[in-house]
């Protein structure tokens, strides 16, 4: 474990990998797996004493609280303008969900059904909201969930551009969208995250929490009433959060709860469902192709996870790379918008089919 952490350190600083997420989880690793560290809970002349870690853990993962308050500074962070100019883009955000229910049907045959449907949604790419499920569903394996969840978040950029250049070829990936940007009034800007968030609730209320706070999160950065604290939510509080969440997750990353071969198949599954929804994103739009006169660049499926904004960048990068005047930025970033959506609404249909 301690080779575990080491290595995690390394991807933060070495690779940049979200520094913000791995340099606290891999340090964390570290801690928690010192002889009779005081960092977690432990047995001390035969009474219980609570480490630290171990409070935190209580007192904001086990309630859902970190990853609930992180919502409102990722939703503070989201500009909805590009799916909002072209609303078509949010049937990519579903398509991409598709890893999510195919590895549920997978990890059934090898683990209890609330366990299975904890590991699906690791798919999403999208930490918070693995956390959530996990959580809910009282998953015994969420320490290795939440640690797939956001080491596979941090590796999108080793992971999804082999599965796009797999899927598509040299001419579809040279495919030019132009970009034709609408003008979205202010109230249209207002309404969108309120609605949403109706709609969302009455179709999968057990979601109501995780997209409630994405879309209040915007709403503050939208109303133009609340600046300061909109910028707030987008640095302080979602930096401050993503600290104290990914120190935290490493209490669960003791020695003798993760190194099982369960962990090693929960990690093999997380990977089959991030790779098969990039794949499902990508698919769908060469599906879509085979019926429009004017082509849809397939790479732009894949930016259909919830990874925000690291799978939208790289579609951007890997069409830059076949065409340096290719620009795909704003098509990606509204893809990969309506991801950030429809990740959270299929962990709501997770809750619902099996809590």
């Amino acid at each position: 474990m301690w080779v575990f952490g080491g290595l995690l350190i390394f991807l933060a600083i070495k690779k940049e990998m979200e520094p913000t997420l791995l340099l606290p989880l891999g340090f964390g690793a570290i801690m928690v797996n010192l002889p009779m560290s005081g960092a977690v809970a432990q047995m001390v002349n035969g009474a219980l004493e609570e480490g630290p870690l171990s409070t935190l853990y209580n007192a904001g993962i086990a309630n859902e609280l970190f990853p609930l308050i992180l919502f409102i500074g990722i939703g503070a962070m989201i500009d909805f303008g590009p799916i909002l100019s072209n609303p078509k883009l949010m049937v990519f955000g579903a398509a991409a969900q598709f890893g999510i229910f195919f590895t549920l049907c997978v990890a059934s045959m090898f683990f209890p059904q609330n366990d299975a449907a904890s590991i699906a949604i690791i798919g999403a790419a999208d930490g918070p909201t693995s956390i959530v499920v996990a959580q809910k569903l009282k998953s015994q394996y969420i320490g290795a969930i939440m640690v797939a969840a956001y080491s596979y978040m941090a590796l999108v950029p080793i992971i999804q551009p082999p599965v796009i250049k797999l899927l598509t070829t040299k001419k579809e990936r040279l495919i030019r969208m132009p970009y034709h940007p609408a003008q979205i009034s202010k109230t249209t800007r207002i309404l969108f995250p309120i609605i949403i968030t109706i709609i969302t609730g009455i179709v999968a209320p057990s979601s109501v929490s995780l997209v409630g706070f994405l879309m209040f999160g915007n709403l503050i950065r939208e109303c133009g009433v609340l600046d300061s604290l909109s910028e707030t939510a987008q640095k302080v509080l979602a930096n401050l959060v993503t600290i104290f969440l990914g120190i935290t997750i490493a209490s669960q990353m003791q020695a003798e709860q993760f190194l099982k071969p369960e962990t090693l198949l929960i990690l093999g599954l997380g990977l089959f469902a991030f790779i098969f929804d990039t794949a499902g994103g990508v698919i769908f739009a060469k599906i879509l192709n085979l019926f429009l006169k004017e082509k849809i660049n397939p790479m732009i499926g894949a930016a259909g996870i919830s990874a925000f904004p690291m799978s939208g960048r790289i579609v951007h990068t890997l069409g830059r790379k076949e065409d340096p005047e290719n620009f795909l930025l704003m098509h990606s970033i509204g893809v990969n918008v309506s991801g950030q959506i429809a990740s959270v609404i299929a962990g709501g249909l997770i809750l619902n089919f099996f809590m």
